[in-house]
């Protein structure tokens, strides 16, 4: 009988473990909300808003790249705004924590943090049998 104590008691981790994370959907869904609100914050040159959906070491490294606050910086960098609307979106993956959102003229990397999507990666382009080459990024 004991192993059935342990199989149990380690299936009810799993599950308490997975229960959090949500379905992929769910992930897809809210992944590309943040996707949405760092493009249209970009397109309307609104910094603050910017920053706030942009991972801790992204937001660093514009801080220190720029020698300036995050909210000023950021609207320097050379990261092209769209116009972002949810049908303008080219593709949306999501891997676990993860995620990529491809728009016509950009692409944009995200990660799950315990406060919602950050993106960590923007003014992506996709290079032959090559990483990504991002004009914004955390060190």
């Amino acid at each position: 009988m004991p192993w059935r104590w342990r199989w149990g008691t380690a299936a009810g981790t799993v599950l308490l473990l997975t229960a959090g994370c949500g379905t992929v959907e769910e992930r897809r869904t809210a992944a590309l909300d943040a996707a949405l609100d760092f493009e249209r914050a970009l397109y309307a040159g609104d910094g603050a808003s910017v920053c706030a959906v942009l991972a801790p070491g992204v937001r660093a490294e514009v801080e220190q790249s720029a020698r300036t606050s995050c909210e000023e910086g950021v609207l320097r960098e050379e990261v092209p705004p769209v116009t972002a609307a949810a049908d303008e979106v080219e593709g949306v993956d999501v891997s676990g924590r993860q995620a990529r959102v491809v728009f016509p003229a950009d692409t944009l990397f995200l990660s799950q943090f315990s406060g919602g999507w950050k993106v960590v990666a923007a003014g992506c382009t996709p290079r032959p049998e090559r990483p990504y080459q991002c004009r914004l990024k955390g060190g």
